[in-house]
């Protein structure tokens, strides 16, 4: 089957909320053969969550670093739930974090009998329901009638009692090939679950939230991992999409510091990066945009500097 037609097949399916959602993966190599020509990147969204995340499931290394998902339905993420106790569900299309919501099964006891309560949070708003049903209608009027997904929830590591991730930067080198350029950490607003600047997230370096979990050897080991995912996420996104330019991953690292890829931006927002005392990293991003053609209009409005 060439790649257009089976890309058109996914879409389909993608679109399609009411059934059980099946992880059909791309049989793409890293090693870049595949023909410009015949790639279906043309009138497909690069923008699209659930497109991207079948893709890079389609690569046994990366796979190991990308949650489990899968699209929205009332059942699916029942069955998420008893197997995980939290999810994250997005809107397939957005960025800033926007429409994203931690969703939870607790369990608890009322009277001294078991029960599960259903909650969910969306920007600082709390839910909460003792029946299913209620708690799925709830959170559907939030979704507002957009696609959504369901991703296994990573326990994020934190800084002062509030979570973080990492946001890596990942440009075409001006010689050619890939080269992760930047990387910095995101610590969430005190009362929200996302991470983003634009939520009111604070920059730090990554190497300095790292301090509390490693040593200076374990740190320098994990960076060069996060590199070496994002270089490699990088390869197998431009075999279906030549024309990327730059990404930027979001990472999460668990208790045992692995790194999980939660989502890949192909239009990042660089504008954390100007709020880092040490700007060689954002000098490095600006040249190699330029070199890619990039002009960037850098200004950070709710992101707050944390050192």
């Amino acid at each position: 089957m060439k790649g257009r037609d089976l890309m058109r097949k996914m879409h389909a399916k993608a679109l399609i909320v009411n059934k059980p959602m099946l992880n059909p993966s791309l049989n793409l190599s890293l090693n870049p053969s595949l023909n410009p020509s015949q790639s279906p990147s043309r009138g497909r969204s690069k923008t699209d969550k659930w497109t991207k995340t079948e893709l890079l499931q389609g690569d046994p290394e990366l796979k190991k670093h990308l949650p489990p998902a899968q699209m929205l339905t009332e059942s699916g993420l029942r069955e998420m739930l008893q197997q995980c106790g939290m999810v994250y569900v997005k809107p397939i299309r957005g960025s800033q974090g926007r429409g994203v919501m931690k969703v939870e099964m607790i369990e608890a006891k009322a009277a001294g009998r078991p029960v599960r309560i259903y909650a969910y949070q969306l920007g600082e708003k709390k839910r909460a329901f003792p029946v299913y049903k209620s708690f799925y209608r709830s959170m559907l009027n939030n979704a507002q009638g957009k696609v959504y997904l369901v991703q296994k929830g990573i326990q994020l590591l934190k800084h002062k009692g509030r979570p973080f991730d990492i946001r890596l930067v990942v440009q075409r080198a001006p010689r050619g090939g890939w080269k992760a350029t930047a990387t910095v950490g995101r610590v969430a607003h005190p009362r929200k679950i996302v991470t983003n600047g634009s939520q009111g997230g604070t920059i730090y370096p990554t190497a300095y939230l790292l301090r509390s979990y490693t040593n200076e050897t374990g740190r320098l080991r994990l960076l060069k991992q996060m590199d070496q995912l994002g270089v490699r996420t990088a390869q197998r996104l431009s075999l279906v999409y030549p024309g990327i330019v730059e990404l930027g991953l979001d990472i999460a690292l668990d208790q045992q510091l692995k790194p999980w890829i939660l989502e890949v931006n192909n239009r990042p927002d660089h504008c954390p990066f100007t709020l880092l005392e040490d700007q060689s990293m954002l000098r490095r991003i600006i040249r190699y945009g330029k070199a890619n053609g990039k002009i960037y209009r850098l200004r950070c409005k709710k992101a707050k500097r944390g050192l």
